[in-house]
């Protein structure tokens, strides 16, 4: 049997499916975080996001566009923020946005998949990322929403070429974000 949400599907042979539709990424809940060993002490951020997700049938052909403001990173610390924004970094005044265009999605027998291209500073990289769907209760206006939390490692190498003592190379990155219909996106940007 399987049940249907305004969101998603539950599907008692797998995890939870999205319905088909548009949706937008709330950029009030959704950030991209991260943690970065330099020099033996982890420094934790994020960086907001925004974006939008195509959910269609079959599964496979759906699409998600999404999108990291390179000048807002946030660290706690305003020295490592303009540190890490600069052109040493992340280099935000030349690449306002960091990227991820997804390619294909996939079910597989450990959950959900995602492949596609990270644009990071202007340099596209091949990118793959595991990722779950969480139902939210509490619908905004009656709109049906839904989190996706995704986990993937990027190359330390990708936001800068300078020898940083003790940087780790791989940078552990989670992205959470809630995705709302497209309909309530266009009725909240009017």
């Amino acid at each position: 049997m399987t049940r249907m949400t305004p969101a998603t599907k539950v599907n008692p042979s797998g995890p939870p499916r999205p319905a088909t539709g548009s949706w937008w990424v709330d950029p009030a809940r959704s950030r991209a975080s991260f943690t970065a060993r330099i020099a033996g002490r982890a420094v934790r951020g994020s960086l907001p996001l925004t974006g939008h997700v195509v959910t269609a049938e079959p599964i496979e052909h759906s699409t998600a566009l999404l999108t990291a403001s390179a000048p807002e990173v946030s660290t706690g610390s305003p020295v490592l923020d303009r540190l890490l924004a600069g052109p040493g970094f992340l280099d935000a005044a030349a690449f306002p946005e960091i990227t991820f265009q997804s390619e294909l999605v996939a079910l597989v027998p450990t959950g959900w998949r995602t492949v596609g291209r990270l644009e990071v500073k202007g340099t596209e990289h091949e990118l793959a990322c595991q990722f779950d769907l969480h139902h939210d209760d509490t619908p905004l206006g009656g709109s049906p929403r839904f989190w996706i939390v995704s986990s993937w490692v990027i190359d330390s190498r990708w936001v800068t070429r300078q020898w940083i003592p003790g940087l780790s190379r791989r940078i552990p990155m989670t992205c959470s974000f809630l995705l709302d219909s497209r309909d309530a996106g266009r009725r909240a940007a009017l």
